[in-house]
């Protein structure tokens, strides 16, 4: 399952800084506007413990994570929507995206230029988030100029509700609103998946800090107060500590992390968020040759998982055997977990859960 998370924010707030750590991947990062042009695509692993202990008990050929992408986007500027900087290939890019991560510079540095000349977070966060209204505010104008008009004069039920719930967006986005922050239905919310709205997207803040204030300064508590207003979430993560820490072994980066205070880094924190955010979960196929885990949407039934490792396992579902991961911890084998009585046979309708451990079987 693909997913991505675009990484976003002004120019010179840390973003390439923290893509060089997420990925490990050496981009340019350079003190001036627009260093990064074209999208930046990087796969990364979703940390998981329980990955450590499936691998010591079935002590497979092949062990395989899930992983998760992020994209780093150029930075944006004020009047963006009106293609100001790099305008509409910012917009089209971010629109690629399933959620956003906005970086929003929280430390002091007079030898990093900040486009305003000065340190104000929520100013930052809402230029963009200005930007992104009014960008999602053209869409919307665009379809109900369209439809509007059909609407009023068909019998179209369908046209209708369109219409109608344009109308709601248009009043939101006009007040400064953003569309993730309406209370819409799932059908609504179906309705406008094809628009591919900005402010519909879950969005994390990323607050990059200096090395001195990795436990939060007041930058980021103005942050955290803007995103519990907004129903956002907040990571306090120093881009430059990442980067350190993306050089060295694990058993250098559990030490530095220790010296620091730090039960787990920034980026391992923004990786669970983004992970969570998505609504995405986790389970398992193990055996000798393979342990692996796979990604999957929180409400996917056992047949959709199935298919995420081939269209076949779905097509051709017949009933998943399960235990969870649990029980297999507990009882430290799957035979003692048979024994105990913990193994099931799922069918069709079986709604999978974070941590299962599945064998499919299949006929075509």
């Amino acid at each position: 399952m693909s997913l991505t998370t675009g990484i976003v924010g002004l120019p010179n707030v840390g973003k390439s800084t923290l893509f060089n750590a997420i990925t490990k991947q050496k981009i340019l990062a350079a003190n001036y506007p627009f260093a990064t042009i074209e999208p930046n695509v990087g796969v990364v692993v979703v940390p998981d413990k329980r990955l450590d202990f499936l691998n010591e008990l079935y002590k497979p050929a092949s062990l395989v994570p899930t992983t998760f992408e992020f994209t780093d986007i150029a930075g944006l500027v004020k009047g963006a929507s009106k293609g100001e900087g790099l305008g509409n290939k910012f917009l089209s890019h971010i629109r690629e995206v399933d959620a956003i991560v906005e970086v929003v510079r929280c430390f002091e540095d007079k030898n990093i230029i900040h486009v305003e000349n000065d340190i104000n977070p929520i100013r930052d966060i809402e230029t963009i988030a200005l930007e992104l209204i009014l960008a999602d505010l053209e869409i919307v104008d665009n379809r109900l100029n369209k439809i509007g008009k059909k609407a009023t004069m068909s019998k179209d039920k369908e046209i209708k509700k369109e219409a109608d719930l344009l109308t709601k967006l248009k009043a939101a986005l006009e007040n400064s609103q953003n569309i993730r922050e309406l209370d819409l239905t799932e059908d609504e919310l179906k309705l406008i998946k094809p628009y591919n709205l900005l402010t519909a997207k879950p969005i994390i803040y990323m607050a990059n800090v200096s090395e001195a204030d990795v436990k939060g300064n007041a930058y980021v508590d103005q942050v955290r107060d803007y995103a519990d207003r907004t129903g956002a979430k907040v990571v306090v993560v120093c881009a430059k500590i990442e980067e350190e820490l993306s050089e060295l072994s694990e058993e250098e980066r559990l030490e530095f992390l220790s010296a620091l205070g730090i039960e787990e880094s920034g980026l391992d924190q923004l990786i669970h968020a983004s992970y969570s955010l998505l609504g995405l979960k986790t389970y398992f196929t193990a055996g000798p040759d393979e342990v692996r885990a796979w990604t999957f949407k929180d409400g996917m039934k056992a047949p959709e998982c199935a298919g995420i490792i081939h269209t076949d396992f779905e097509r051709g579902f017949i009933k998943a055997e399960v235990m969870s991961y649990t029980d297999l911890e507990a009882c430290g084998s799957e035979k003692a977990v048979k024994e105990a009585g913990k193994m099931r046979l799922e069918g069709k309708d079986y709604l999978m859960q974070d941590g299962d451990i599945c064998y499919f079987r299949f006929n075509v």
